[in-house]
């Protein structure tokens, strides 16, 4: 039979064509609707062609009266336990009241059981035992091919020895929706397609979807006449039945004519499904019509989902290795650029890496108006005004393209080294950008049939015109590059936070660094203000107490003299003192921590014996908890507390008894030290000063010392990760702590 052609066929509106619900089925079966208790609810218009029993009088009455009690019973109890799912599922075969016999499926979907009746010449059911060897085979054959297109040759080569079809094609689809012929195996006389484009408008996006969903699709004759439903409404829904995933739905109008002018009378199709997307089709073509049994059917789509599943195997084995490769030289560019301080100068140095980071032909810095470049790029001024227009378009994440041109118009000029950008932004402040630039890569690419074309031949549906001629049409691309590969571009993400975090790290040890320079330069101030005033005054006292010496030359008061050689003795003593413990503050920068685990117990105990000499006869009365352990150098922590133990007993000379107490507090990630004194106190208004170089908050006159010794011990603690403050209420008395972060020793 020959389908009458409606009078036009809108091919602009393929994509919105309702495929999923036609109103009716391909002729070489029936289809009955049933409700739950198995009484029809529809009937293919053809029903009265293969049963004998009127299509328009089999809704309302029970499926035996339809297809025989034989029939019935074959099929009720499987129709009837609720295994039925929504993808199709074989019964076997059932023979009619009137002695046919039909394979059956049978599928739920929207409130009604839908079965399919497809016209065998066998009375028993499918074989599927040749199912087996076929799946073996390709199995052993495909674990011989590493490659994609040697397993989709041999996939074709399985089916069309399965199927007896002429041509059988693996087709792929792109980003776009257009497909390519990848392998093919056919018989002499048919036209090969292999490595010809198809365009997305052949197989609509709704098309592909439906693809997707349903694995399998079969048209036994181009020319067949639609067998209607009647009624033409599930009586469930009120609409029009979905036989998405029915074996016998007819297809559209549109694209039976497209098979005919192809030349192909019969086709099937088996989804290739990777990853949930539909990444191809297994296409077979036949000239003349040709019915392929479900058992065949079923070995097509257990073959095709086996092929798809090694498709995703290689592809995710040769995007492992694309993407390990690229971490390699990402790796390396970043152990280059924690190297130096200039961050700029260190890029500039690593600038073939960049190159094969990205596999660009050029590559640019641009950092303000300072621009360098290395490779084939743009020229400066062109660079310049790209990085604008990057900037201008809001583009602070990496930007990609591998059509410039047609974002931007002015890079028409330079296309031959920037048909591609890869562009990253290297400040979310400044106009900084990483920019990478790949040459024009004109590609011929050969369309199965011209598919910019309109006309349609003379006679045909008026609108019917893109698919008339399938003759190779060669179309040139020009302007465009190398695709980005998306393990470039989210690596590409990857590279930018880690750019960002090593400029980060910069931006804080500079900040650090200038942290340090500024209390480096006080300290410094404090230094030279010492050198001038402190340093000075014992150096004048054994100045003028030598001159009187020279003066009084024959003075008999031994007396006297006595009273002048002490004090230049006193003098000297407190020079020399200044200059040790200058010296000692210099070494606290400079010399290696050693930490271990120190008794704190014994070296209170050893601090307050070497201040006997100090303490002399005074009456000082110690309170000394019991203390933990501290991880720390235990030189560098001696003299510390020896510092601070020294300050409490110079400051409570006006006291009797002199009360000195030291405690500790066992945090959960320090641990806190404690000194406390009944002395002098200080006004908390002057704290900030209290453990700078050469600050006292006491006349020397009261209370003599360096001034050196609690900026000793801020240093001390500080190189151990610690702090150090104090509390006083000045005549009072002081309370001076220090931290010691808790570290578990290295073994």
């Amino acid at each position: 039979m020959t389908q009458a052609a409606p009078a036009q066929l809108d091919l602009s509106a393929c994509d919105q064509e309702p495929i999923r619900t036609p109103g009716s089925i391909q002729p070489h079966g029936f289809m009955l609707t049933l409700t739950p208790d198995l009484v029809v609810a529809q009937a293919s218009a053809n029903l009265a062609q293969w049963t004998g029993y009127a299509a328009d009088e089999a809704a309302g009455q029970p499926l035996a009266r339809i297809v025989g009690e034989a029939a019935h019973a074959r099929l009720a109890p499987e129709l009837l336990d609720g295994a039925l799912g929504e993808r199709p599922l074989y019964l076997g075969t059932a023979t009619l009241a009137n002695g046919a016999h039909f394979d059956v499926l049978a599928h739920r979907w929207d409130g009604l059981v839908i079965a399919e009746f497809e016209r065998v010449e066998r009375s028993q059911p499918a074989d599927f035992r040749h199912l087996y060897p076929l799946i073996s085979d390709f199995l052993a054959k495909a674990n011989q091919h590493a490659s994609i297109p040697a397993l989709t040759e041999v996939a074709a080569r399985h089916v069309r020895s399965v199927t007896g079809y002429g041509r059988v094609m693996i087709y792929q689809f792109d980003t776009d929706g257009h497909g390519r012929v990848v392998a093919e195996s056919k018989d002499d006389g048919y036209e090969s397609y292999l490595g010809q484009h198809f365009p997305a408008s052949d197989i609509p996006a709704q098309a592909r979807e439906l693809y997707r969903l349903s694995p399998i699709r079969l048209i036994q004759d181009a020319n067949y006449q639609p067998a209607p439903l009647a009624p033409a409404r599930n009586p469930v829904t009120g609409g029009l039945n979905d036989l998405s995933f029915a074996a016998l739905r007819s297809v559209s109008p549109v694209h039976l004519q497209y098979m005919r002018n192809m030349g192909t009378l019969a086709s099937m199709s088996v989804s290739l499904i990777v990853k949930g997307q539909l990444w191809g089709l297994i296409s077979c073509h036949n000239a003349a019509p040709c019915p392929v049994p479900v058992e065949k059917r079923t070995a097509c789509e257990q073959l095709g989902q086996i092929l798809a599943l090694c498709i995703e195997s290689r592809e995710d084995a040769a995007e492992l290795q694309f993407r390990l490769e690229v971490r390699r030289v990402m790796v390396e560019l970043l152990g280059h650029l924690t190297k130096g301080t200039d961050f700029l100068e260190n890029m500039s140095g690593v600038f073939p890496e960049l190159l094969r980071f990205a596999r660009a032909g050029g590559v640019a810095i641009v950092a303000d108006d300072l621009i360098m470049t290395y490779g084939d790029t743009p020229d400066e001024d062109a660079i310049r005004a790209l990085s604008t227009w990057l900037a201008v378009q809001g583009h602070t994440e990496v930007y990609h393209t591998n059509h410039l041109a047609a974002s931007y118009p002015p890079a028409k000029a330079l296309t031959r080294c920037a048909s591609g950008l890869l562009a990253l932004p290297i400040s979310r402040i400044h106009k900084h950008y990483l920019l990478w630039f790949r040459p024009e890569l004109v590609q011929t690419i050969e369309w199965a049939g011209n598919p910019h074309e309109k006309e349609a031949r003379p006679g045909a549906p008026t609108q019917l015109s893109p698919r008339q001629s399938f003759a190779t049409w060669r179309e040139t691309i020009h302007g465009q590059s190398l695709p980005w590969h998306s393990a470039e571009i989210e690596l590409t993400v990857e590279f930018r936070s880690a750019l960002l975090g090593i400029a980060l790290e910069r931006a804080e040890q500079m900040a650090e660094l200038a942290e340090e320079l500024g209390r480096a330069n006080k300290e410094l101030e404090a230094f030279s203000y010492s050198v001038s005033h402190d340093l000075r005054a014992p150096l004048r006292h054994i100045v003028g107490f030598s001159d009187l010496l020279l003066e009084a030359g024959g003075l008999d008061d031994a007396d006297r003299r006595q009273r002048f050689l002490r004090n230049i003795k006193e003098s000297a003593r407190l020079a020399g003192k200044l200059v040790d413990d200058l010296l000692s503050f210099s070494q606290m920068g400079r010399a290696a921590l050693r930490p271990t685990t120190v008794d704190m117990n014994d070296l209170v105990s050893a601090c307050i014996d070497k201040l006997g000499l100090e303490i002399g006869q005074r009456n000082v009365d110690w309170h000394i908890d019991h203390l933990p352990a501290a991880w720390a150098d235990p030189s560098f922590l001696h003299l510390a507390v020896l510092n601070l133990l020294s300050n409490a007993v110079k400051f409570t000379a006006g006291r009797d008894p002199a009360v000195i107490r030291i405690w500790a507090e066992d945090g959960e990630h320090e641990t806190v030290f404690h000194v406390a004194d009944n002395g002098a106190g200080f006004n908390m208004d002057y704290v900030h000063k209290l453990f700078g170089v050469f600050q006292r908050l006491h006349r020397m006159e009261d209370f003599q010392g360096t001034g050196i010794g609690l900026a000793n011990v801020r240093r001390i603690i500080e190189r151990h990760d610690g702090r150090v403050w104090a509390q006083s209420v000045q005549g009072e008395g002081a309370t001076f702590s220090f931290s010691i972060p808790k570290q578990t020793p290295n073994p």
